[in-house]
């Protein structure tokens, strides 16, 4: 396999840059599939005390958002919205929609963006000094609503150790083909495109 010839990135060549370039288009391809293996990592990685699982949590998610005729962007947010959980449990929300937003729109990416605070409004109240009106402070942006939507047909309610989800397996053509898109292709993106969710449900469980 060839290597690079430098120690120190300001010593690399020209053709030091073009192996790592055809490499690097290699390991991008592999996205989808290392996303995978950290969804299946949930299923038996996770915060304790829940009735279900992490991965548990986010199939749940997704299936509804699939059975609600939610489009691909909003099918593979809701299976790793809570994707950073193990890796970065205080900035969990954030840190899935960096890996999300090369990809999908920008609404999307938003919604899972801030979905943390958008959460707190059930539970804070229980919590010494936590402000359940946390995304009050969002209240004028123009997502504000999709994310008040998210959270309450597609977050809150996935906890449910009785639901009949989708397997994992059911949605790695999602994971494919949203990670096999160009990155930050503005037809993607769709900068300032308010969608929202969908409003009526179109699948039924298979």
């Amino acid at each position: 396999m060839a290597t690079v010839s430098f120690t120190e990135m300001k010593h690399g060549t020209q053709e030091d840059y073009a192996i790592l370039q055809e490499f690097e288009h290699e390991f991008n391809a592999k996205t989808a599939h290392r996303l995978y293996e950290q969804l299946e990592r949930q299923g038996h990685e996770s915060i304790e005390g829940y009735a279900i699982s992490r991965l548990e949590h986010g199939l749940q998610s997704a299936t509804r958002a699939w059975r609600e005729g939610a489009n691909d962007d909003w099918v593979v947010a809701a299976l790793l919205h809570d994707i950073g959980d193990g890796l970065a449990p205080q900035n969990h929300d954030r840190m899935a929609a960096e890996i999300i937003r090369p990809f999908v729109s920008e609404e999307v990416t938003w919604v899972v963006e801030h979905h943390g605070a958008f959460q707190m409004i059930y539970y804070a109240h229980h919590l010494a000094g936590w402000n359940p009106n946390e995304r009050d402070r969002y209240h004028s942006h123009a997502y504000y609503q999709t994310a008040v939507d998210f959270c309450e047909r597609w977050d809150q309610n996935c906890f449910d150790p009785h639901y009949d989800s989708q397997p994992l397996a059911f949605f790695k053509p999602f994971l494919e083909r949203v990670f096999s898109r160009k990155a930050y292709a503005p037809t993607v993106i769709k900068e300032g495109t308010i969608s929202g969710l969908p409003v009526t449900q179109r699948r039924t469980p298979t």
